[in-house]
């Protein structure tokens, strides 16, 4: 068997940041994902959720740019959550939102332009 070379077959990748539709999520069976979109001026802070029953299990994920058709959006993806209702947590005590994800499924919230993440912008 020889295999040859440079016919046509190589492929480019070039490392552009993802499109949409373009990130691969954990997801399948009871886990399913939440994408919460925010404005351009939160890129780089920290967005936190949690299970409704266990509001001190919080996980976090940072605010990243995405470029899709007609410029950038800026959101949050946060994959292989298992099923159930989740808290969004914002500045102070209270949750922003309370949102159900479904297994096998993406769930999207829209984050307020009134209202600020729990957590401060992460240390680059």
């Amino acid at each position: 068997m020889t295999h040859s070379h440079g016919h046509g077959h190589h492929h480019h990748h070039t490392l552009a940041p993802s499109g949409q539709g373009t990130v691969m999520l954990n997801i399948g069976g009871d886990i399913g994902a939440l994408i919460i979109d925010t404005p351009g001026h939160l890129h780089g802070h920290e967005i936190e959720v949690s299970p409704v029953g266990t509001p001190g299990e919080r996980t976090h994920a940072a605010v990243r740019a995405r470029y899709v058709r007609g410029g950038v959006t800026f959101c949050v993806v946060l994959d292989a959550l298992p099923r159930g209702r989740y808290l969004i947590w914002q500045e102070g005590d209270d949750p922003l939102a309370e949102i159900e994800v479904r297994g096998g499924a993406v769930a999207e919230f829209t984050w307020p332009a009134t209202a600020v993440p729990s957590r401060t912008l992460l240390s680059v």
